[in-house]
């Protein structure tokens, strides 16, 4: 089943992106299924364990269903001290 969903993007994501959001049609069923086709689709250099997920405005486990119209943002480790 094809989705049609809207994905944002901050800081490293963005970078290697070099989009700060965009719509994307796919199959993939969770954060984490669509986070590995991006990473090989864009060459994300993070692995989808050091990326939390929020659907909606909410975290999500990387397990959580993905709905047609979601709005998808990947958020990457924050460094700093």
């Amino acid at each position: 089943m094809t989705r049609t969903l809207r994905i944002e993007y901050f800081a490293l994501l963005r970078e290697q992106r070099g989009l700060a959001a965009e719509s994307l049609a796919t199959a993939a069923a969770t954060p984490t299924a669509l986070y590995e086709e991006l990473r090989a689709r864009h060459g994300f250099t993070l692995p989808a364990a050091a990326v939390r997920a929020a659907v909606n405005g909410e975290f999500v486990p990387a397990a959580a269903p993905l709905h047609e119209g979601d709005l998808i943002v990947f958020i990457p480790p924050v460094a700093g001290g």
